[in-house]
């Protein structure tokens, strides 16, 4: 089973952190969020996997090397990024047999993605309370005879999970034309190979689209809760582990500290002392966490330090940010309304009462700095000391 996996996107929605880091390469649950789609893939049976790369393709390349888990892996290059069909197009010179195409940034269950690969050709699907924010498909006998985009009216409450496995001859329906949306989109070419073909809607148990800071949250949670603990690390005797911990070798944590899973602990991290790490958080790697810091439900990225008297809770921090002594982070409006971030320049809700900030790689704050909910600092800002930041910057 040849497995195309859209890598090649940036990420605007998730900006500052897709920056530097592209968007499928953003960490979830101790891996890159492709790494998991690659994982459903391989365990679903994919015996060979092709990347379409294009934004920082060195990045996605040498973390995937030749192979992964044992399948062959190859890449092809998208220079522009004009919609999936167009992307699957780059690809199709390393295609030979019936094919399925993954989105990179989503995350799938292996079962599922296994059933969609023995009911070819197929599309996975997922139940949605409101349909009319999706492409929507109809169905009648079993097998899928229509999709619609965003219908007012929607026939039924299946979303396109935006999974397939194409007959062989799709490479050659791969030439579509532009949509409205200024696109080259998979759903021209699913629905020629509707014309031709039964294809089977397999219902996926898991589909979760990560394109937002929130989602990135929402996606460690899920995953890291189905980690199975592991301390190859080195732990104080003074030191308090409970639940699911994974602490990889070469990361330290030290007396005092309180660690409550789910959480991971990269290579590289030291924690304490007297820290306290609880929620469902991952230090990525190389990250600092000092004297009598807490960090609760959030993603830290690589090479972050929040050494001192500092609280950190539902956030996101990226790269080699570093927060001053002090710093304290607000996850909870005094209104009780969900916190909004900004997407793209407009304030979206998050959809969650409890929401901190999101960090840029290599922003610093001063000692005794204040973030409020839904804050984003952009890469490499800074603070002032004491100062409350109420505000984007």
């Amino acid at each position: 089973m040849q497995t195309v996996i859209l890598a090649a996107g940036q990420g605007t929605r998730l900006r500052p952190l897709s920056e530097s880091v592209p968007k499928p390469m953003l960490p979830v649950a101790g891996r890159p969020i492709a790494a998991h789609v690659a994982d459903a893939a391989v365990a679903g049976g994919a015996d060979e996997l092709i990347f379409v790369t294009g934004y920082m393709a060195d990045v996605v390349e040498s973390y995937f090397g030749e192979t992964y888990r044992g399948a062959p892996v190859s890449y092809a290059t998208q220079e522009e990024q004009l919609g999936t069909a167009h992307a699957v197009r780059a690809a199709r010179e390393h295609l030979s047999e019936e094919f399925a195409v993954l989105n990179g940034d989503n995350l799938y269950d292996p079962e599922s993605i296994a059933e969609l690969f023995s009911n070819g050709p197929a599309i996975g699907v997922f139940e949605v309370a409101e349909p009319s924010n999706y492409g929507v498909l109809s169905t009648a006998g079993g097998r899928v005879t229509d999709i619609v985009e965003k219908p007012a009216e929607p026939p039924t409450n299946l979303a396109n999970a935006g999974v397939y496995l194409f007959p062989a001859e799709a490479r050659e329906f791969l030439d579509v034309p532009m949509s409205e949306r200024g696109e080259h989109e998979l759903t021209d070419v699913l629905a020629r190979v509707i014309e031709d073909h039964d294809v089977t809607p397999v219902a996926l148990d898991r589909w979760m689209d990560v394109g937002r800071a929130w989602e990135l949250l929402e996606a460690n949670e899920l995953l890291l809760g189905e980690n199975r603990g592991r301390i190859d690390g080195e732990v104080d005797p003074d030191a308090t582990v409970e639940g699911v911990v994974v602490i990889e070798e070469g990361a330290t944590v030290e007396s005092g500290v309180t660690i409550e899973g789910p959480a991971y602990i990269g290579s590289g991290c030291s924690v304490g002392p007297n820290a306290y790490i609880r929620g469902a958080t991952l230090l990525e790697g190389d990250v600092h966490v000092g004297q009598a810091v807490e960090i609760k439900n959030s993603v830290i990225m690589r090479g972050t330090n929040v050494p001192h008297l500092s609280y950190v809770g539902d956030s996101v921090l990226g790269r080699d940010v570093n927060l001053g002594a002090g710093t304290n982070v607000a996850n909870l409006r005094h209104d009780g309304e969900d916190v909004k971030l900004t997407v793209k320049g407009e304030r979206t809700s998050t959809g969650r009462r409890k929401f901190g900030v999101v960090v840029g790689h290599g922003a610093k704050t001063a000692i005794n700095t204040s973030l409020a909910p839904g804050v984003t600092l952009s890469g490499d800002a800074t603070t002032t000391p004491g100062e409350s930041v109420l505000r984007d910057r």
